[in-house]
């Protein structure tokens, strides 16, 4: 990873509603969640801000948005983001072990 892809990453994750969204995504699985759900997982109202929030997450690759019939669901990117875990934890303790592994996430655990 590329540490301009890394900054976009974190810079999407460095505000509270998207990081929220984003673990309720992670949470949610590979089937991922509609909007409506999301909003009302939140207890936030499905509208423009919300929409907004969900396309930085896109944009900075961290999900991804499949339209199904009238309503758009958004999922994680889980490749994207074990990436970018891997890109923060890849120099770890400079190479020697420190302490509890790191585990990445297998989406298909998540399903």
């Amino acid at each position: 990873m590329e540490t301009k892809t890394a900054v976009a990453a974190l810079g999407a994750l460095a505000h509270e509603t998207r990081l929220d969204i984003f673990r309720l995504l992670v949470r949610a699985g590979a089937g991922g969640l509609a909007v409506g759900k999301i909003a009302e997982a939140l207890g936030v109202e499905a509208n423009g801000r919300l929409s907004f929030h969900l396309k930085e997450l896109v944009g900075a690759g961290l999900a991804s948005a499949r339209q199904e019939g009238r309503f758009i669901y958004y999922a994680t990117d889980y490749a994207a983001m074990n990436e970018l875990l891997h890109y923060l934890t890849e120099d770890c303790c400079g190479g020697q072990p420190c302490g509890e592994s790191i585990e990445t996430c297998n989406p298909e655990q998540c399903a």
